[in-house]
């Protein structure tokens, strides 16, 4: 707990009062545009990676970032509670959803057993084994990451109350993977299925 009353001094004395307003503004209510599902890897931070401010982005974290299929009846609530609050409720204009390299949910889903004595783990990471088929080489993490952020996709695009929006050109979803040595996001062309790192104004191309 010292720790995080370290970073709540900091931020009280740093940040507070550069986002005073905006904190003022959101207790109003929230508007976030965007949805990011994300990792619940501490590595792997959506607020970090793009530089989020108050209100501003809708997360919802899980292991693996993995989507439920829309009619899945094992369970899986608070993800699909999640997304139906915010495109509902909150009317996003945009979802992220957002794998990472050295993801240790997808690493799970491919080799059961590394987490064969850690309770529900297994269970949800279940919901990846698609993704897993769907790549070429099956023992490949990289590959199955990226598989994986497809799958969730297709599955968010299956969803009738996005998929209605998605039509009616109100809400537009999108994948990327974050990778945490490098720094790199590379996004999903949806098109051609492939992930194309971002470009940035400093560095280019890695």
């Amino acid at each position: 707990m010292k720790r995080l009353i370290q970073g709540y001094q900091d931020f009280r004395k740093r940040r507070w009062p550069q986002e005073r307003r905006r904190y003022e503004e959101a207790a109003k209510g929230q508007k976030p545009e965007y949805l990011i599902i994300a990792c619940s890897d501490s590595r792997s931070d959506p607020a970090t990676v793009f530089g989020g401010r108050p209100g501003e982005f809708f997360l919802v974290r899980n292991i693996a970032a993995l989507v439920p299929p829309h009619d899945a009846t094992n369970g899986v609530y608070g993800t699909r509670a999640a997304i139906s609050f915010a495109v509902m409720a909150l009317n996003v204009r945009n979802i992220l959803v957002m794998g990472h390299a050295q993801c240790g949910g997808i690493a799970a889903a491919i080799a059961p057993e590394s987490a064969r004595d850690i309770p529900y783990v297994n269970d949800w990471v279940e919901l990846a084994k698609p993704a897993i088929a769907h790549a070429h080489n099956h023992g490949d993490n990289t590959e199955v990451e990226r598989e994986a952020v497809k799958l969730s996709v297709r599955r968010l695009l299956e969803y009738p109350f996005i998929a209605e929006r998605v039509k009616a050109g109100n809400l537009q979803v999108d994948g990327a993977r974050f990778g945490i040595a490098n720094g790199v996001l590379e996004v999903l062309d949806q098109k051609t299925g492939a992930f194309e790192p971002v470009k940035t104004k400093r560095f280019g191309f890695f």
